[in-house]
């Protein structure tokens, strides 16, 4: 493991520190990232809540998503930046960091493309990352040791 990645929101009253080793990277193209990040993908960073250390209060915004199970949405309550989520499948174990919060985003790549049936069609896939039209099954998809890592967080 390299040095812990740091990240905050736009106006720096939440600030935040992971492990430089995620779960997995999720690149999600589903439309409401689409919509919620104002761009054309969102770009998920999963790691285990009780590795992330935070600075600051963050407000929790509750919100669709494309599962139709919902999200929260962790915002720093001055900018509204969002810096995280969690979905009702991992709930609080695990963090969804925005990738476009950590200070240094070197090395950060996807590990698979999600809901790829709405990405937007000038986007082309590198045929060398897992792409899936909806989501994908995790004990396929992640590395052994990130399963591993994720049932013990869920107390699994």
């Amino acid at each position: 493991m390299t040095q812990p990645r740091t990240g905050r929101c736009a106006c720096g009253a939440v600030t935040f520190k992971a492990p430089d080793d995620p779960l997995f990277v999720n690149c999600c193209h589903c439309t409401y990232c689409q919509r919620e990040s104002g761009a054309s993908f969102g770009l998920n960073f999963l790691i285990e809540a009780d590795r992330v250390e935070w600075n600051g209060d963050v407000e929790e915004v509750l919100t669709d998503s494309a599962s139709g199970k919902g999200q929260r949405i962790l915002r720093c309550p001055q900018c509204k930046v969002a810096l995280s989520s969690h979905y009702p499948g991992l709930g609080e174990a695990v963090h969804f960091l925005r990738v476009g919060t950590f200070e240094d985003v070197s090395g950060i790549s996807p590990h698979a493309h999600i809901f790829t049936a709405t990405k937007q069609d000038w986007i082309a896939l590198d045929p060398g990352i897992p792409a899936y039209e909806e989501f994908y099954r995790t004990r396929d998809a992640w590395p052994e040791d990130s399963v591993t890592r994720v049932k013990k967080a869920l107390g699994r």
